[in-house]
């Protein structure tokens, strides 16, 4: 009996911290130092990627839920490597019409590590800034050509 309890708790320990987030159409239960295969990103490998679209993150003792995102939350990832899915066969055939079709599908998916979950109240300062684009006001001169 004492070892199924030792058990039960170094699961709950492993998991005190993790999120579930949205990312390429698809929701993810992250957890830190753990890695992913998501759909295809376009970035290059050891870019870190910020997620934004968690709907749910669990601490220690509380657990947060989005309506329907969690406000100034975050999952930071990185890039480890691209790579493709198995190949699954698509075979479609019409019964009675000698008509078949085979095709095969390998997914292009990304490898990521996540770093960090966190939620936060401070927002981050985007380094985009809006820029005022002046109009210029001189009158066309107009040259006549007598």
């Amino acid at each position: 009996m004492t070892n199924s309890k030792k058990s039960s708790n170094n699961l709950s320990k492993s998991s005190e911290l993790y999120a579930i987030a949205e990312t390429s159409g698809k929701q993810f239960w992250f957890e830190v130092n753990r890695y992913y295969d998501i759909d295809r990103l376009n970035a290059n490998e050891k870019d870190k990627i910020t997620l934004e679209k968690v709907l749910l993150i669990k601490d220690k003792n509380s657990i947060t839920i989005g309506k329907p995102y969690v406000k100034d939350a975050k999952i930071e990832v990185e890039v480890i490597s691209h790579k493709r899915d198995k190949k699954i066969i698509v075979y479609k055939m019409r019964p009675k019409k000698k008509t078949r079709r085979k095709m095969g599908h390998r997914q292009e998916l990304t490898r990521v590590m996540v770093k960090s979950i966190s939620i936060g109240k401070s927002v981050s300062k985007s380094s985009s800034k809006k820029e005022t684009v002046k109009k210029e006001t001189n009158p066309k001169s107009e040259k006549s050509t007598n």
